[in-house]
């Protein structure tokens, strides 16, 4: 018996990729790396792997390499097996709507999912609705401060904002390629949409990335109006390392040691969104770049989603946060806890992140909707934790 070492190829590759996301391994370190690259497409696109193997299968059949009948039970094997394996990824990624419904307490949260695009067109297409306007400056340092601006083709007035800060670990990463569902989906509802750069390692410093964050702030105060946004109504969200940039900007607004050379700019923000978000310390390991120094009783509402796979930011470093912040803020505290989530779970049309950004459309308008932040109209749910 013997098998085209393209088919045998694509075999253990997605055999890997479903192993190391039904058991991401978190050390060591090296290979919670490995478990990330090689499950993230898999565990958020189960359907598109389970196609590419049945395409692979019908392409060795039709070649004649599963001829003999060994090599042909090879390959049912491999397609039983791995189509269980993905059954149960995809499994658990519907898990991620119950559990975003739970975090949002009586809060209603849409049910609803486009099975459409999450099957068929799961890869970012951008929507005819939402004009993209790239490379607007913000700061003094090149390309690391340009940001791009999404809206509505109408142009609407008076809009909400939502500006999103990418993720890389503060030493890479860039606009306009994390969150985009989030994005596009808010931006053909109406509201103006933000995705800013940030200067990076080891050339700037936290200082530098947490004035710039704020330096986005302070724009869409002074611009923003002139495309249609409203600066009293922004909320600050991010991914990975943008989750600890935006928690850091949210819990520190108007602090003048953190805003140099614009430290009477209303920095202030009306919710913030995490994703994924590492809290800990920064790299020098000063407890004081870590948000859980800055949590405040008057602290922005915050909404924080987190796979309770993530081999990357451990999720138990998110459930901390969430739980400093619900003892000490009197704002409402989401803190939300995907089954099976890894790290990066905003890059794709995917039964959890559609859930997700259901879960921070209803957020939003909640929040966005109180006469009085101090005295939030609803109560989250409990941590929506989940074991496996």
């Amino acid at each position: 018996m013997s098998l085209p070492y393209g088919y045998l190829t694509t075999v253990a590759l997605l055999a890997a990729g479903t192993l190391f996301t039904l058991a991401a391994p978190v050390r060591p370190r090296p290979l919670a790396m490995l478990s990330f690259w090689l499950g993230v497409v898999v565990n958020e696109l189960p359907f598109v792997a389970f196609a590419s193997l049945l395409a692979a299968t019908v392409l060795a059949l039709a070649e004649g390499d599963l001829s003999s009948p060994a090599a042909a039970g090879v390959a049912a094997a491999a397609v039983l097996g791995l189509g269980a394996g993905l059954g149960l990824v995809a499994w658990r990624g519907r898990q991620a709507l119950p559990a975003v419904r739970r975090a949002m307490g009586a809060v209603p949260v849409s049910r609803r999912l486009p099975y459409g695009r999450i099957l068929c067109r799961p890869f970012f297409r951008r929507r005819r609705a939402v004009e993209r306007i790239p490379g607007l400056t913000y700061g003094p340092a090149g390309r690391r401060n340009l940001l791009d601006l999404y809206r509505h083709r109408s142009r609407p007035s008076g809009a909400p904002v939502l500006i999103h800060l990418h993720g890389g670990g503060y030493t890479g990463g860039r606009k306009n390629t994390q969150s985009l569902p989030l994005l596009h989906r808010l931006a053909g509802q109406g509201w103006v949409c933000v995705s800013a750069n940030y200067r990076l390692r080891p050339q700037a410093t936290f200082h530098d990335h947490l004035a710039d964050a704020k330096k986005v702030i302070a724009w869409v105060r002074e611009h923003g109006p002139s495309y249609g946004a409203d600066p009293d109504r922004i909320v600050l969200a991010g991914s990975s390392a943008g989750a600890h940039l935006a928690a850091l900007a949210g819990l520190t607004a108007d602090d003048p040691a953190f805003q140099p050379g614009f430290e009477h700019v209303d920095t202030s923000v009306a919710a913030v969104v995490g994703l994924g978000g590492y809290y800990g310390p920064y790299y020098d390991g000063d407890p004081r770049t870590s948000p859980f120094a800055h949590v405040r009783p008057d602290a922005p509402p915050f909404f924080l989603a987190h796979g309770d796979h993530d081999t990357l930011a451990p999720v138990e470093t998110a459930r901390s946060f969430a739980e400093r912040l619900r003892g000490r803020s009197t704002r409402p505290v989401v803190y939300a806890e995907l089954p099976g989530g890894q790290h990066a779970f905003d890059l794709f049309h995917s039964l959890r992140f559609e859930a997700v950004v259901n879960a921070i459309d209803a957020f939003t308008a909640q929040v966005l909707s109180c006469d009085s932040p101090e005295r939030p109209r609803w109560r989250p749910g409990p941590p929506a934790r989940q074991s496996g």
